[in-house]
């Protein structure tokens, strides 16, 4: 029997100190590198988006492929090709660590277009209160100490 799983992650992730050097014209670039990333380890991308200083990305995770690893070699691989490709110029490396959320599939059209509009949600809420919504959301006890890095 094959393995059927429908798990829909949103992983969101910030880069050092949060410092807002994403710049927009340059995020297709290293949209195109994630999503090739996700491909090469068999998972789908569903929606990737992010503002200057972080980034969201929506995707089904193969069966056969952590988490953990999975975000090692997004962070590894994209951080070795924004400086290879002189993207960013004050980029540094990504903060440590990562939120992972999971949601039914039922969620996956709203899930999408919050990812989508970013930059309009951002106008409102900053990434630190986002993130903090999405920890509560999901029952997710943190330390406010870890956030600040």
């Amino acid at each position: 029997m094959r393995t059927y799983t429908q798990i829909i992650y949103q992983i969101v992730f910030a880069t050092h100190q949060r410092k807002p050097i994403l710049i927009k014209e340059a995020r297709p670039a290293l949209f195109s590198y994630i999503n090739g990333i996700l491909q090469n380890k068999k998972c789908h991308l569903y929606r990737i988006n992010g503002i200057e200083d972080h980034l969201h990305i929506v995707t089904h995770i193969h069966p056969m492929v952590s988490l953990a690893s999975l975000m090692k070699d997004i962070k590894v691989g994209s951080s070795r090709f924004i400086k290879e490709q002189g993207l960013f110029p004050d980029f540094t490396n990504w903060q440590d660590g990562y939120g992972a959320f999971t949601y039914s599939i039922k969620e996956k059209d709203r899930l999408i277009d919050y990812v989508m509009n970013q930059e309009d949600h951002h106008q409102k809420v900053s990434y630190l209160d986002e993130l903090k919504g999405l920890l509560l959301e999901h029952g997710i006890e943190y330390d406010e100490s870890y956030l600040e890095d």
